[in-house]
């Protein structure tokens, strides 16, 4: 630090060690390298700046150019009444500081950076070193103003960035102290040159922070900011209970505008809901909007009650709908403020909000379906975070992670698919809007357990191309299945010619009768599980697979579960034309659970 009891100029006097000086300017530079923002940046400096001159206070200022102001950003030190650290709106007229466009000629004219000029409260008259023209009225103000603020003297130091003049670095000493030399004026060019550096790599950070986190059509934040903040989201949520809620949206008729307008229009299209979507982030402090990928939007939410974000998902859907050449948004909501469970892992949440769009897209919603929140009559528990923990095998009703995968690792499961596919999201999305439309036309009555079954086991098997389905029903206290309803879309051949006859008995005799104590993978799917088997399979249980064989099929997947009326199964058949069976399996059993949900009734027999 500068000897403040020295008032002479010699260097080798008041100068602090040419080492410490330079470990200032190391200093200095690690500092602003650490910086996150701009502001952390120009703060560090200022920190530094004063503690390398032994200044009292400093200020960096930043000349806006639209307004002609040289504005502060930051104060630090001993501050003047009326001067704060982080001011709102201090600024001057950079009319006031002629030197700037001095400086910038000097430097355009030698190929030296402009140095640094001081001031005392008592000479009117800057000394910089330099013959510069300065208007005396300029240097009696500033004088003035050193005095007003208890202060004796200033260097200031022009902080040139891109060969332009971004602003300067101000330092002062209280009155008292001992003025500032040349060579602090000096020191202090060699500091502000350092900040230019400093503020050019945080420039350029923002710059790689901008393409890494944000969108370039819309300018929202991407994927990867979503993903950031989630994080931090459910960390204080599982720490303070705090509501995180999730709006996922899916712009709709996307490829029409594509197709017959050009890409350029659907492009407008996405910048127009953009727009809006930015619009809903405003009616929600601190949330963030961002474009996931493609058509695929998202509102990220946190602090803020799950009614009002599903208030401001209603509203967006409306606004969508009004937007030229667009057909609305598929809108889905998931928040922790609502029944849905644990959510310890981002990917939960985000597969509870996909869930919820999808179905909202199957059925052609105008408005948002929020997870956690039946649509559906006596559905409980709710269709949509089934969907949601259905297409994650991993996922246990505690809200903890299965052996086989670890929290927040999985990839975000997507509920799209062919129009014949084994892809759960597909099947689920069609079920469920099978579902929903029977119960709206009325077509299968609330308490119709078989009938909802039926729908279930029917829409899976045509979406998966099986050979046929059968439903099945077991009284309460009974172990013996009887099957209820069934039918098969395909003959099959089997290992023998007796196979043909087997299928016309099945087809003859709806109400065949299996004792569960021969088939005890059968038994557990009935009591709530599900499983899928393989013909030829290592491990498969002896006496499944000799049913399978015998009816000739090459594959199956089973799913059951118990209501008030008894326990039941839903069983798809395979043949060398279906598709895998295997990877619908979770997705079946949530759907089961579905149909069995709310009031109950045995079959008809």
């Amino acid at each position: 630090m500068t000897d403040r009891g020295c008032d002479c100029e010699g260097p080798h006097h008041c100068d602090p060690l040419p080492d410490l000086r330079l470990q200032s300017v190391v200093e200095l530079a690690q500092d602003m390298a650490g910086a996150l923002t701009p502001l952390e940046a120009v703060r560090a400096a200022a920190t530094r700046a004063t503690e390398a001159l032994g200044a009292t206070m400093a200020a960096v200022s930043v000349w806006d150019r639209e307004s002609g102001r040289l504005r502060v950003l930051v104060n630090h030190g001993e501050l003047a009444p009326g001067e704060e650290e982080l001011p709102e709106n201090e600024s001057y007229p950079v009319a006031d500081f002629p030197e700037i466009v001095t400086y910038l000629e000097e430097r355009w004219t030698t190929g030296r950076l402009p140095r640094a000029w001081l001031q005392t409260a008592e000479n009117a008259e800057p000394h910089t070193g330099h013959n510069h023209p300065t208007a005396g009225a300029y240097c009696q103000e500033r004088a003035a103003a050193l005095r007003r603020r208890g202060r004796a003297c200033c260097v200031v130091a022009p902080i040139v960035l891109h060969g332009q003049a971004w602003g300067e670095l101000y330092l002062a000493r209280s009155t008292g102290m001992p003025a500032f030399t040349d060579a602090d004026a000096d020191y202090a060019t060699l500091l502000a040159a350092q900040i230019s550096a400093g503020l050019a790599q945080t420039e350029r950070l923002a710059d790689l922070r901008r393409l890494a986190f944000s969108d370039p059509l819309t300018g929202l934040a991407n994927r990867r900011a979503v993903d950031a903040r989630l994080e931090s989201a459910l960390e204080a949520h599982n720490r303070d209970n705090t509501v995180v809620s999730l709006v996922v949206c899916d712009v709709n008729g996307l490829k029409r505008v594509n197709d017959q307008l050009g890409h350029e229009m659907g492009d407008r299209l996405l910048e127009r809901f953009a727009h809006q979507l930015s619009l809903a982030a405003a009616k929600l402090p601190g949330s963030l909007a961002a474009r996931l990928g493609g058509d695929e939007f998202c509102l990220l939410a946190e602090g803020q009650k799950a009614d009002e974000v599903v208030a401001v998902a209603e509203e967006l859907c409306a606004r969508a709908l009004a937007l030229a050449e667009g057909e609305g948004v598929a809108c889905g909501v998931a928040s922790t403020g609502d029944s849905i469970g644990p959510v310890t892992t981002p990917d939960r949440l985000f597969r509870l909000a996909d869930a919820a769009q999808y179905r909202a897209k199957a059925a052609r919603a105008a408005h948002p379906v929020v997870a956690g929140r039946s649509h559906g009559p006596g559905f409980s528990p709710d269709p949509t975070v089934l969907l949601a923990d259905a297409a994650d095998p991993h996922h246990r009703a505690d809200g903890r992670r299965g052996p086989a995968g670890r929290a927040g690792t999985g990839d975000r499961r997507r509920f799209r698919g062919a129009a014949h596919s084994a892809d759960p999201g597909q099947l689920l999305t069609a079920v469920l809007a099978a579902l929903d439309q029977a119960a709206a036309a009325r077509a299968v009555h609330p308490a119709d357990t078989l009938g909802k079954l039926v729908v279930v086991a029917e829409t899976s098997a045509r979406l998966v191309d099986a050979v046929g389905w059968w439903v099945s029903y077991v009284p309460p206290g009974s172990q013996l299945m009887r099957t209820a309803q069934h039918a098969v879309y395909r003959m099959t051949s089997g290992p023998s010619s007796s196979r043909a006859e087997t299928q016309r008995a099945q087809i003859e005799a709806p109400d065949a009768v299996f004792d569960l104590r021969h088939y005890p993978m059968t038994r557990r799917a009935v009591r709530g599980g599900a499983f899928s088997l393989r013909a030829g399979a290592a491990g498969n249980d002896p006496a499944e697979e000799a049913m399978l064989v015998v009816s000739g099929y090459r594959g199956m997947v089973a799913a059951g579960g118990q209501n008030a009326a008894g326990g039941w199964l839903v069983e798809l058949f395979a043949d060398d034309a279906t598709l895998p069976l295997g990877q619908v399996t979770y997705a079946m059993r949530a759907l089961v659970a579905v149909a069995l949900a709310g009031a109950a009734s045995p079959p008809v027999m």
